[in-house]
């Protein structure tokens, strides 16, 4: 919210000093027309109309602190919101769970019980009521959920190595509370922990409103009532499942464990999952522990229940190629083999890596085998062509662990490598398609809004120089038309610099259901316009008025191209402000997705760029036709040149306006990473490619790597390919 709100105050800024350069140029090209007494009569009047805004802008905010706070949600409100988020958490993350293979042939039948780390966890009796025990398998999640719901507090804490397989079990858990959820048990959803900044939202319950918001933009739709999110979070109505504390930086670590126990009240829940040193380092700085909370434990897999689970993901009568490999497991007479397979993560890339492509697994058992680090590492740089080779293409919606298309193995280990180290693990996990832009260099993100602006602003130059053509020889034509390319340039550069650091928006075109959202977004943006609208439209109005009195012509046809100029504005600005704040309302089933968070701030950008084009062409041809009615004469090429500079001006408007331009800043930003051949063109579509093939994760609109071994060995394998000069450049 406060960097939405510091966007805004920046485009507010770059508004008013644009606005004021386009008033002294008119002022300007008045008193080189027409002298220094008609230059000042003008210049009196722009303002009288520039100190509107002025005074309007602190009234319309103090009414707005003053006025009657929105009502809150009621508590039927709260209660259909909870069964919505329930039934979207559900869905969302059973499909995840599909295409993570979490039950293909069988969940993975990990042990967990207590952490014997008595360091870890609080005084029993905080914890449990009576005897504190918990303990189950990982492939019976109702046994866990049991253990889980008897806990005094219902607070958790899954620990373990790496690829122990502690989200798999915070997955599982929370379909299975999901499932079987009562009526006044909250909702589990499942949030990145690292995403949480305890500088800008110190209270839990604060971030989890905002998140709640933007991964799940049902709750926001007009039949749940206002602010639910935010009730939902403070009423202690959700269950989070904060997944991967050891992805924060070290000194974040524990900050977040002390912002954790100041805010969880005493009827709070949460589940919490970590890497067992990183959790006893953060604990150790906080100087505590994570209050009434369980700290449960992975057990190593035994060698003998790893060959069986291997033999079940094996067809019933396996090669002969496999006996030795699975003999040496069970024995451990492969010690790197035994150690690998100790884990689920292990487990999986073998299985991805030789079950699955039919691979002799004869490496298994011979020198690779006597070798966990060589092993690991052996695995993991064959992982990506293993699952592009056994995973072809398929245009079936129900086959979801298949891509759409072909993926070059060279190519997509560089894309992912890339990814990888700037979004790097010493500093986040998460893999958010709208912050690509920011993770270039300085100089391409300046080329980058150079390149908007000259581009977005060359449009409102040209069709300036056409007059020129057109023979509209009384006015300076060419420092107009520099001026303007200039004005528009200077704005659309200014703002793009904000665009990197922009999140994604909600859009919904769908009119079916939805014409009273839209019905009411014309009444209040008819309400909200009435002060701001015709100043603007009255200083559009006077640039109308100045073009023609410069040009000499008629004063009636000046005074109707003006007064037609800002009425048309300020009817057209609230008919495009309306379909945006209808486009944005959501519905009771959005929830946030990568791919839905793209497409709908794509929709979000294309919608004002066609209304901004609207918009311009109607202020210009109406101008035109105004005067032509009144006065009875008019050329063509007039009409031609006011409606070509009322689209090139309407384009620049549409898509400067508002707040969400994430997808125009990756568009343009991953334009130049793929000349590079850093990241390919079709940035999302190869994102989408790489969770189905299950390189990739998706928790709420972003990304992660499958597992973080795999983000770490991508990571080091980028960064070891830099020459020193590239990695300061880089980084």
């Amino acid at each position: 919210m406060r960097r939405r709100g510091r966007a805004w105050r920046g485009a507010a800024a770059v508004g008013g000093l644009v606005l004021l350069a386009v008033c002294v140029g008119i002022v300007a090209l008045v008193f080189q027309a027409k002298g220094l007494q008609e230059a000042a009569n003008v210049a009196q009047l722009v303002s009288i109309l520039l100190a509107i805004p002025a005074l309007a802008v602190p009234l319309i905010a103090w009414f707005r602190r003053t006025g009657n706070p929105p009502r809150p949600p009621a508590s039927a409100d709260i209660a259909r919101a909870e069964d919505v988020l329930t039934g979207l958490v559900a869905e969302q993350w059973r499909t995840e769970a599909v295409r993570r293979l979490l039950g293909d042939p069988a969940p993975i039948p990990v042990r967990w019980s207590l952490t014997d780390r008595a360091e870890l966890m609080d005084h029993p009796k905080l914890i449990a009521s009576g005897k504190l025990s918990f303990s189950g398998r990982g492939d019976q999640p109702t046994d866990l959920a049991k253990a889980f719901r008897r806990l005094r507090r219902r607070r958790l804490v899954i620990t373990g190595g790496p690829g122990a397989g502690k989200t798999t079990l915070a997955v599982q858990l929370l379909l299975e509370l999901a499932d079987t959820r009562a009526a006044d048990e909250p909702v589990p959803v499942l949030f990145p922990v690292a995403a949480w900044d305890v500088e800008t939202y110190p209270r839990l319950h604060d971030w989890l409103a905002v998140r709640l918001e933007q991964d799940y933009p049902a709750l926001n739709a007009a039949e749940l009532g206002p602010a639910v999110a935010a009730a939902l979070a403070r009423r202690g109505r959700i269950l989070p499942v904060l997944d991967g504390l050891d992805e924060l930086p070290d000194a974040a670590r524990a900050k977040v464990v002390t912002a954790l126990n100041g805010s969880l009240a005493d009827r709070d829940q949460v589940i919490v999952t970590s890497r067992t040193e990183e959790l006893g380092t953060a604990l150790q700085e906080a100087g505590d522990v994570l209050t009434a909370t369980a700290v449960i434990a992975p057990e190593a897999l035994k060698p003998q229940i790893a060959t069986e689970y291997l033999r079940t993901c094996l067809p019933p009568l396996p090669r002969h190629d496999w006996n030795p490999v699975l003999r040496a497991l069970r024995r451990g007479t492969a010690p790197g083999l035994t150690e690998v397979a100790s884990t689920p993560l292990g487990l999986w890339l073998i299985r991805s890596v030789y079950i699955i492509p039919s691979a002799d697994p004869a490496p298994l058992a011979g020198e690779l085998g006597g070798d966990a680090s060589a092993l690991r590492a052996h695995l993991l740089d064959h992982l990506i062509p293993a699952l592009i080779a056994t995973r072809p293409p398929s245009d079936n919606p129900a086959e979801h662990f298949r891509p759409r298309h072909r993926l070059d193995t060279h190519t997509t280990r560089r894309y992912l490598a890339y990814l990888a180290y700037h979004f790097h693990p010493a500093t986040t996990r998460d893999i958010a398609w709208w912050r690509i832009a920011g993770t270039t260099s300085r100089r391409l993100r300046l080329l980058a809004r150079t390149a908007s602006g000259v581009v977005v602003g060359l449009p409102v130059g040209l069709v300036g120089l056409l007059g020129l053509e057109l023979d509209f020889k009384k006015v300076p034509w060419i420092a107009a038309s520099l001026f303007l390319w200039l004005v528009a340039g200077s704005a659309i550069g200014r703002t793009a610099g904000s665009w990197f650091q922009e999140t994604p928006g909600h859009a919904d075109l769908r009119l079916r259901g939805r014409i009273g959202i839209l019905r009411r977004a014309m009444g209040a943006s008819a309400g909200t316009g009435l002060v701001m609208r015709p100043a603007l439209g009255a200083l559009l109005g006077i640039a109308a008025w100045a073009q023609i009195w410069l040009a000499n012509g008629p004063e009636n046809e000046r005074l109707v191209a003006g007064l037609t100029a800002a009425l048309t504005y300020w009817l057209g600005v609230g008919v495009v402000q309306a379909l945006i704040q209808w486009a944005e309302q959501p519905t009771l089933t959005a929830v946030s997705t990568p791919h839905s968070s793209w497409r709908a701030d794509r929709t979000l950008t294309l919608l004002r760029s066609i209304t901004g084009l609207m918009l311009g062409l109607m202020v210009g041809f109406t101008t035109w036709l105004a005067s032509v009615l009144v006065t009875g004469q008019g050329e063509a090429d007039e009409g031609v040149l006011v409606s070509g500079l009322g689209l090139a001006a309407g384009l620049a408007l549409g898509l400067v306006l508002g707040h969400h331009h994430a997808w125009l800043a990756c568009r343009v930003v991953t334009g130049g990473l793929a000349v590079r051949g850093q990241l390919p063109w079709r940035i999302m579509s190869f994102l989408d490619e790489a969770h189905r093939l299950g390189l990739l994760r998706a928790v709420g609109p972003i990304y992660q790597f499958r597992h973080a071994e795999l983000h770490d060995h991508l990571a080091a394998a980028y960064e070891g390919s830099l020459s020193p000069g590239d990695r300061s450049l880089t980084r």
